[in-house]
């Protein structure tokens, strides 16, 4: 396949990153890898979306240090970024939501046509006042800045690169108008975009316990997105698809990420993360990068079991 013939992807990673862990990177990387050897599909960008304080998880750091945090585990990324959007908003928002709200952003901002999407979006847009003209955030110092990892061409490359490639400062922030004119992107035809929600294979399991999710949430996240699951070793990921008529219907829209070694990032998570740095364990350098322990060390963060 072309370039222009394969499927252009945005993976999207929802999550409480209470801390984020050399995991969750691990995650974004494994997928990648694993998608671009399928020969179908092109990751053109990467996002994290930190859930909303309101979310009410026990432990749960503010948003301002889990922004923080996030981005210092990025820094080093030239395809990941973190968005604010989730934090910003007055309360807390679906997975559904999310999705559809860059979903939105990128068919304004591209001009492409996203793939996959069957339903139309009833997401406000940006979470300032709705009479506003929605802004996104962008490095004032760094505008021209493009991916290294894969090469996109003409305008498509701009206009993709200034909303899912580009991470703005941590300090400082610049807003331009989403609605701002990029320039004439390929034609219709010649690019085929999707957002894809990145998950462990706890979420796919949770996906099967019952009122947990909205069968209708459920529909568009799998039906309308898709989701690529990179597992925990060991978990049987058919087992679990087989216990939800859902995901039995939109089993094409699973990709599950086959990884034949047993990588040790695979069972690292935030609650080891924190128990570590409650307990004074020196394993925490292979949970967390430095710049996040030492951050979490400044701020003082997770020292208390309650967080």
């Amino acid at each position: 396949m072309t370039e222009t013939s394969k499927t252009h992807v945005i993976l999207l990673s929802c999550g409480s990153f209470n801390p984020i862990t050399k995991g969750h990177i691990h995650m974004f990387e494994k997928a990648r890898e694993y998608l671009h050897q399928t020969g179908r599909f092109i990751v053109i960008g990467g996002i994290v979306s930190p859930v909303h304080d309101s979310y009410g998880k026990q432990g749960l750091v503010s948003s301002q240090h889990r922004l923080t945090m996030c981005q210092l585990a990025v820094q080093s990324s030239d395809w990941i970024r973190v968005d604010p959007w989730e934090c910003y908003q007055d309360t807390w928002q679906t997975t559904c939501s999310v999705l559809e709200h860059h979903r939105d952003l990128m068919k304004r901002v591209t001009g492409c046509i996203l793939s996959n999407v069957n339903t139309p979006s009833t997401t406000p847009v940006i979470g300032q006042p709705q009479n506003q003209t929605p802004p996104i955030y962008q490095d004032h110092n760094n505008m021209n800045h493009k991916p290294t990892t894969i090469k996109l061409w003409g305008k498509i490359s701009e206009s993709l690169g200034k909303i899912c490639c580009v991470r703005p400062n941590m300090e400082r922030f610049t807003f331009v108008d989403e609605n701002a004119n990029l320039g004439t992107a390929v034609r219709y035809e010649e690019i085929e975009l999707r957002i894809l929600l990145l998950c462990g294979s706890d979420l796919l399991e949770s996906f099967c316990i019952p009122g947990l999710w909205k069968d209708s949430d459920m529909e568009v996240i799998v039906g309308d997105f898709g989701i690529v699951v990179v597992p925990r070793d060991g978990v049987d990921t058919e087992r679990i698809m087989s216990h939800s008529s859902i995901l039995r219907k939109y089993k094409d829209n699973i990709i599950v990420v086959k990884d034949l070694t047993n990588h040790p990032m695979s069972i690292v998570s935030s609650t080891k993360s924190r128990l570590a740095l409650q307990h004074g364990d020196g394993h925490v350098v292979d949970y967390l990068s430095q710049p996040v322990i030492d951050y979490i060390l400044q701020s003082q963060l997770y020292i208390n079991a309650s967080g």
